[in-house]
């Protein structure tokens, strides 16, 4: 461990002026990329990004909700993030009668703002290296068992001494693949309330489209609101809490940017692997994602051909629709950039290089000899497990009603339950039944019922498929059609697919229950895709995992000893992180160029009625007739809508604040170019972008088209 820190401080003396690739601690900033940042143009200290002695900039970014980040934005708990990050919340509230997703939603004043249980917000409090710690008596002779047993062990101590006695809540992570561990201090909000989100037609224009792409004219924000009790401290949802008083929130600046300008980003990546070995990112390009690729093209046809039919389904499946299709777009687009960077031929002749580098010193190939030819064995070994896994959750579990079973595993304990442990059950099965049907259409689920079926009937081996399969072979077909005939028997079968059925179900739930559940085909079917997952799937993928565990550390380290001229960042976990770059335009092939930012002339040039994701709102053609973009216009004319740099983000970064060389807001980061989503396993500086929402359109937003004006004025804009 000692070695690896000496690496990792020593390379700092070879640090080069690279392109702009890489997501850095925080905390470390000042040691590894200070100069680079300046010397790209930043203008504060690095005790302005990340301090323990004073408010910083850390100080005014959020983990919201579990994947996305969101930014202060004035001395009363305001905070903004993207539509997206938000659209569960909003859809959540949304009706026939408050349409929010088509109408948007404006709180004009405190009392407006609606609450959100479940969602809440997490500040970082402080961070520290806990490497020598968490790595007590841990010793190179051990199993890989008993090493995570000792990690495991020293962690919970670490973590309980950090938080006794006060009311944070403590993470460890490691980076490097486990040759490195921070300890995060956090503190937990848990009054978050919508403030403001336009309408879909802003917020989502393009849809899934455009997701993913440039040009983008998306106004991809929301705003929402902290609250706490009036001495500052989290606490549950009351009338009486009062707004949060941040230590610090983020100037916005009107000025806007230039190409080449320095830009940050500042928030939470999810998890980036640029260190993996050729034969991982072949099982990617060739087995995992198209496979994805193929499940979700199926189930966005179901979907989108009924939310096309009905407006009530359109607001009960838009959530679902865009996180099957942010992930469907996202794999085409990986596979895609993986293809043009000959990505595996690339770590192959690196591999080759590693080698003869371990091969030139006895101790090295003592070491390192085997690794290579170790994860070739086990990622050939793995790709059967890793294939029944996908389909499993992608097929097996694709439709509702199955899903809603597995949420309902509670319920066979009602056999050994008294009377009041039944009311127990009831109740709690019942919130979950309803949250449930609020979202759900049973024509649709049974259509994706019957496609999922097909899909893991043709597609996985015999001994990955349910034994109830013989029996669903056993129905006569009257269709003609086999899957469409299941489909059919078990939905008026089974209590799980229908929501009167459900609740008189649950109406008289007794101990005899157990036996209709023991009957129930949809059930039937969920226990043999559970069963068959825990035993035969996951079971041997949590062997490979394991060993690809230890085989990760061991390549890592190797990596940064090979390397040692470079400073090579950790992949991104989902702890807080900075990456700095450009404002910058791309050539995505051969006679096009994209410029590095759109204005609301591409909204108008879209604007096609007869398509739900390009209606233009008439009161943003109004605004656009007559020019009236205020102070937010840029001093071209033109209102900016968004605009591309080359800060290295991932999933996590959406509602990231984009911050110039003064630390003022000038964006949110809501997505990436498609041609660069391969940065998650490799980075191309020529190619990767990403996309963020012009601060001064969302002003634009909120004060002129929303007449929000109340909340334009808490705001410290430049």
């Amino acid at each position: 461990m000692k070695r690896l820190i000496i690496l990792l401080l020593s390379s700092i003396l070879f640090f080069p002026l690279f392109a702009d690739e890489g997501m850095w601690i925080p905390i470390l900033m000042e040691k590894y990329n200070y100069e680079d940042m300046k010397a790209k143009g930043f203008k504060l200290s690095a005790e302005d990004i990340y301090s323990i002695n004073k408010a910083s900039m850390k100080d005014a970014i959020v983990i919201f909700g579990g994947g996305c980040t969101a930014e202060l934005i004035s001395d009363q708990g305001l905070l903004i993030t993207n539509h997206h990050c938000g659209y569960g919340q909003i859809q959540k509230h949304s009706s026939l009668e408050n349409d929010y997703l088509t109408d948007g939603f404006w709180a004009m004043n405190h009392k407006e703002e609606l609450p959100n249980p479940g969602l809440k917000v997490t500040f970082l409090v402080s961070m520290a290296e806990v490497s020598e710690a968490v790595l007590s008596g841990v010793h190179n002779n051990m199993t890989e068992k008993e090493r995570n047993s000792i990690i495991s062990k020293n962690i919970d101590k670490i973590k309980n001494s950090a938080i006794e006695g006060n009311h944070y809540e403590a993470r460890v992570e490691q980076f490097y693949n486990g040759n490195q561990y921070f300890l995060f201090i956090n503190e937990v909000f848990t009054d978050v309330r919508l403030v403001g989100a336009p309408p879909s037609a802003i917020g989502k224009f393009g849809g899934d489209t455009d997701n993913w792409m440039w040009p983008r004219h998306t106004g991809d924000f929301a705003l929402f609101r902290i609250y706490c009790n009036k001495d500052g401290k989290p606490a549950n949802y009351s009338e009486d809490n009062i707004p949060y008083q941040p230590k610090k929130y983020f100037p916005i600046s009107t000025k806007g940017y230039k190409q080449g300008d320095f830009t940050m980003v500042f928030g939470y990546p999810g998890t980036t692997t640029e260190y993996l070995p050729s034969f991982a990112v072949e099982q990617i390009m060739n087995e995992s994602d198209p496979a994805r690729i193929m499940i979700r093209r199926k189930k966005l046809d179901i979907i989108n051909a009924a939310m096309n039919s009905d407006p009530l389904i359109r607001i009960q499946y838009s959530a679902k629709a865009a996180s099957i299709a942010n992930g469907w777009k996202k794999w085409m687009g990986e596979i895609n950039g993986l293809k043009r960077l000959d990505a595996i031929n690339v770590k192959k002749q690196y591999e080759h290089e590693f080698m003869n580098w371990v091969n030139s010193d006895n101790e090295r190939t003592k070491n390192y000899k085997n690794i290579l030819s170790q994860y070739q064995t086990i990622y050939k070994n793995l790709s059967k497990y890793n294939m029944a896994r996908i389909y499993i959750n992608e097929a097996g579990l694709g439709a509702d009603a199955i899903l809603l079973a597995l949420r309902m595993r509670s319920l066979e304990s009602v056999e050994t339950k008294t009377d009041a442990g039944i009311e127990i059950l009831k109740k709690d099965a019942q919130l979950k039944a309803d949250a449930h049907f609020k979202d759900y259409n049973e024509a649709t689920d049974k259509k994706m019922f019957e496609e999922m079926l097909k899909l893991y009937y043709e597609n996985i081996p015999v001994e990955f498929q349910p034994n109830y399969f013989a029996k669903l072979d056993k129905i006569k077909l009257k269709s003609g059609n086999k899957y469409q005939d299941i489909a059919e028997y078990c939905y008026k079968n089974s209590i799980f697919g229908n929501q009167e059925k459900f609740n008189a179900f649950l109406n008289s739930l007794s101990k005899k229950s157990y036996k209709t559940l023991m009957k129930d085909p949809i059930y039937l079917l969920m226990k043999d895709y559970v069963d068959i997952y825990l035993n035969k799937v996951n079971a041997e993928f949590s062997a490979y995992d394991t060993k690809l565990d230890s085989l990760n550390r061991i390549y890592m380290k190797a990596q940064i000893e090979h390397q040692e001229d470079k400073l090579l960042f950790p992949d991104a976990n989902f702890t807080l992180r900075i990456t700095y770059g450009k404002v910058d335009n791309y050539f995505p092939a051969d006679g096009i160029k994209y410029n590095y930012f759109t204005s609301l002339e591409g909204i108008m040039e879209k604007d096609n009625p007869e398509i739900y994701d390009y209606t233009v709102p008439q009161k943003l053609k109004d605004l656009y007739q007559a020019k009236d973009y205020g102070r937010y216009a840029d001093e071209d004319g033109s209102l900016h809508i968004c605009f591309t740099a080359s800060n290295h983000t991932t999933g996590g970064n959406s509602g990231s604040p984009v911050i110039n060389a003064n630390g003022e807001l000038i964006g949110v980061n809501f997505d990436r170019n498609w041609e660069g989503t391969m940065s998650d396993i490799m980075y191309d500086p020529e190619m990767c972008r990403n996309i963020s929402i012009d601060i001064r359109y969302a002003l634009f937003i909120i004060d002129k088209y929303a007449g929000a004006t109340h909340l334009i004025k808490e705001m410290d804009i430049r």
